[in-house]
């Protein structure tokens, strides 16, 4: 046979190898999704909406350097190598290889002891033809795991936005806190210097001295415990930042202090019907459903034969010389073919295991859809509701500033007791801690219902 001639079995390869892949074609599910309208795009830096730019800072170092995000991305590249990988095997391989012997031959063979030498150069070429699709439905696996990991990604870095506003917006709820005890401790301490003075001249008790001591030992200790909490959430926050050890002594900058930063955009309260197109999570699920069902096919592939074709061209001769000669060429071509016949159902087994995998990565699917549409409603409300009680608890602590302040005229004017400003003292702090708590709801609500919404995130 010709080399011409030997090229036609290859062609005819080609040809066949162009059948339909074996193993169910993929088709997203049906899902029972609520009716609704679509809704306007989230901006992709959404978080520049609170108008805090040292939230923008803080977040485009997160996104730099965090050690997660790091991860997710290498992950990235191995799954793109995976690819390149699944994409060769489809192609020929090629090798080339050389070799020179020298050798003596036994005596009582028919060389008689001769020594001599021997050269050798080739190009061989090997390739698996796809006949039933299994190298296809690879790629094709190959092709999706690529894709959820690039979602995967895009998931990691919109949550790790919402991480760094939310530990943010914590750390200056604790300073917004902290403010307010050290200010109630400085307004304690002089009340009871006020006291002590009246006591010792006889003007006063020392029932109201001692109600005024234990006012001020209770403000004391509430300075330390906020301290505490402020420095643990500068720690968190440095940690999200993806800094050093040594940086985490390091406290994170502020910018606007709490009650400043803007209020969030007001969201109509229906579901969005594009909310499948707007999170990367559930892109990632499905690029997972993707990939399993691709393997069923590669499972079920190895019910069939697997036919490998190799060629090989090259030259030899027992003289350096004479090895690139036309006498000295030499080519081959072969095919192999290789069918199971009894394997104690191992493959039976294995198109079983993929199938059980492609339902596992089907239930995942459906859970992340519906957790999203879950985690949509649970937002709306809690912006909702958040925003009704920060203005409760405002209009409260007004209410109960006023009533300090008449408490503490009635109290100089001789006409209440000591008792009632203190009751009022407590309430107006207790109050400001639980405004910033509802201050810090609302703005975590608002980080809540951006990433529910996809964060500005769009497919690519």
């Amino acid at each position: 046979m010709t080399p011409k001639h030997a090229l036609m079995p290859l062609l005819l390869a080609a040809v066949l190898s162009g059948c339909a892949a074996v193993g169910p074609d993929y088709q997203r599910p049906e899902l029972a999704l609520p009716a609704g309208k679509a809704l306007p795009q989230v901006e992709a830096r959404w978080w520049q909406s609170f108008g805090d730019r040292q939230l923008d800072a803080l977040i485009d170092e997160a996104l730099r350097y965090n050690r997660d995000l790091q991860q997710a991305a290498a992950r990235v590249d191995e799954a793109a190598a995976a690819l390149g990988s699944a994409r060769a095997s489809r192609l020929p391989q090629v090798t080339a290889n050389a070799g020179a012997t020298r050798a003596q031959t036994s005596q009582y063979s028919s060389g008689a002891g001769a020594i001599g030498n021997q050269y050798s150069a080739a190009l061989n070429a090997s390739w698996e033809l796809d006949l039933w699709g299994k190298l296809a439905r690879q790629r094709e696996a190959a092709t999706a795991n690529l894709s959820a990991s690039e979602y995967t990604l895009a998931a990691a870095r919109l949550s790790l936005a919402a991480q760094v506003s939310n530990a943010y917006f914590q750390l200056l709820a604790y300073d917004a806190q902290l403010a307010a005890a050290r200010a109630t401790l400085q307004g304690r301490e002089d009340s009871f210097r006020l006291r002590q003075k009246r006591f010792n001249g006889g003007m006063t008790s020392e029932l109201e001295l001692k109600q005024a001591e234990a006012e001020l030992a209770s403000a004391q200790a509430a300075v330390p415990k906020l301290s505490q909490a402020v420095d643990r959430s500068e720690h968190a926050l440095a940690v999200l930042l993806g800094r050093a050890p040594r940086e985490l002594l390091q406290a994170p900058a502020r910018g606007k202090p709490l009650e400043r930063l803007a209020e969030a955009p007001s969201v109509p309260g229906d579901l969005p019907s594009d909310l499948l197109l707007r999170r990367p999570d559930i892109a990632a699920a499905e690029q997972q459903l993707i990939a399993a069902n691709a393997r069923i096919g590669v499972a079920r592939a190895a019910y069939f034969p697997s036919i490998g074709l190799s060629a090989g061209i090259g030259s030899e001769s027992y003289k350096l010389s004479q090895l690139f000669s036309g006498p000295a060429q030499m080519w081959s071509f072969a095919g192999n073919l290789a069918a199971p016949i009894f394997n104690n159902g191992a493959i039976a087994a294995d198109v079983s295991a993929a199938s059980a995998r492609q339902k596992q990565a089907l239930a995942g699917y459906e859970k992340a859809v519906q957790s999203a549409f879950a985690d949509t409603l649970d937002a709306l409300t809690a912006v909702r509701s958040s925003r009704e009680t920060e203005l409760a608890q405002r209009k409260q602590l007004e209410a109960m500033r006023e009533a300090l302040r008449l408490a503490r005229l009635r109290y100089d004017n001789g006409y209440s007791s000591y008792l009632e400003v203190l009751d009022a003292e407590r309430s107006v702090f207790q109050l400001e801690q639980s405004l910033a708590d509802a201050r810090l709801a609302r703005l975590q609500a608002a980080v809540s219902l951006y990433t529910a919404l996809g964060g500005g995130w769009q497919p690519g």
